[in-house]
């Protein structure tokens, strides 16, 4: 009975010895766990944090990339070009004239035109494109002209630059023969890609009829108010013309012969049509204009040779146009909102 209670005594204390084993192993498991648990926080704390300061740096990385990019000066050369179409475009205006404007208050309107130039500094525009206006004793259509042309043109964004060609003394007014000093005077100050040979009394009321040359020489006056909006005739060429330096030189420029009012136009049609190119136009819902009234100029009077020299294109084109242009330049003024170019002409030949 004694040697069954001593066996039963150390068999329970083993069972107990064996229960607090148990028991140490179980909370040294959950002691390591726990450990390891805190250990494995600050490890994927400090992966946050370093991932946290490796996005930080790269979003002030970008933020100076960005803030160095706008910071350095607009290269033209790295820009990219201007669309087709510019995204400024508004259609059709309903212009006004006010008696009382100023050239002051349209200098103050285009802060950015200096001496008769601007360019987009947005995009590269597509073309650089000159302007030349021929004029005499039309102070206050010019006034109006600068005032509508200049915003028509930039929101074009087109690079370009505005020439007045001002005959003096009192020769009849030859219209052709100051475009092509135009033409010959622009060249000498940019190299321009295209030239838009602009009467002083026509004012574009749409600016969806882009002031750029095309593939073939552009007529840009389908229609205008003093006509119902409808072309004058078949053919007509005159008004607004855009032709490329190559499309011009290859017809030699216009005529120097057309002393007074008409017929320079039509000449300059059958010269683009002698070399098998032809005219192209705007749709005519676009390529509207409102001409000024005035009346016909002293000296302007209607050219009564006209029909004689238009007879004679064949054979007079090569000899009669840029190359045989001969003028008195008297001065050329850079003023604020276009280059102002002032010529004399010699009396005017007779017409054999």
């Amino acid at each position: 009975m004694a040697l069954s209670l001593y066996v039963f005594h150390l068999f329970y204390k083993f069972k107990v010895l064996v229960l607090f084993t148990l028991c140490l192993m179980v909370l040294w498991a959950t002691f390591s766990y726990f450990v390891d648990s805190r250990q494995d926080i600050s490890k994927a704390k400090n992966m946050v944090e370093d991932f946290r300061k490796v996005t930080s740096l790269e979003d002030s990385q970008k933020e100076e990339k960005i803030e160095s990019i706008a910071t350095v000066p607009t290269v033209k050369s790295f820009q990219g070009h201007c669309p087709a179409l510019s995204p400024y475009l508004r259609g059709a205006s309903k212009l006004t004239f006010k008696a009382s404007l100023t050239l002051e208050e349209v200098q103050k309107e285009n802060p950015q035109v200096a001496e008769g130039r601007y360019h987009p500094t947005e995009c590269s525009a597509l073309q650089r494109v000159a302007i030349l206006v021929p004029h005499r004793n039309r102070e206050k259509h010019l006034l109006y002209l600068l005032e509508h042309l200049h915003p028509f043109l930039q929101r074009q964004q087109l690079d370009y630059g505005i020439y007045v060609i001002h005959q003096a003394g009192s020769t009849k007014f030859n219209r052709a023969k100051l475009l092509n000093v135009g033409y010959l005077e622009a060249l000498k100050e940019a190299n321009w890609d295209c030239f838009i040979f602009h009467d002083v009394d026509l004012v574009p009321e749409n600016d969806f009829n882009i002031y750029m040359c095309d593939r073939q020489p552009k007529h840009l006056v389908v229609g205008r108010n003093n006509t119902g909006y409808r072309l004058r005739y078949q053919g007509y060429f005159g008004g607004v013309t855009a032709l490329t330096r190559d499309q011009f030189s290859k017809v030699n420029g216009f005529s120097n012969n057309y002393w007074g009012w008409g017929g320079e136009d039509d000449d300059l049609r059958i010269r683009v049509e002698m070399q098998k190119m032809r005219v192209v136009r705007p749709s005519a819902d676009v390529a509207r204009y409102t001409m000024i009234f005035h009346k016909r100029d002293h000296g302007n009077e209607e050219n009564g040779e006209r029909m004689k020299l238009l007879r004679q294109v064949s054979r007079t084109w090569k000899t009669d146009g840029l190359n045989s242009c001969s003028y008195k330049l008297l001065s050329v003024e850079h003023n604020p909102l276009y280059v102002n170019i002032t010529v004399d002409f010699s009396m005017q030949p007779k017409i054999s």
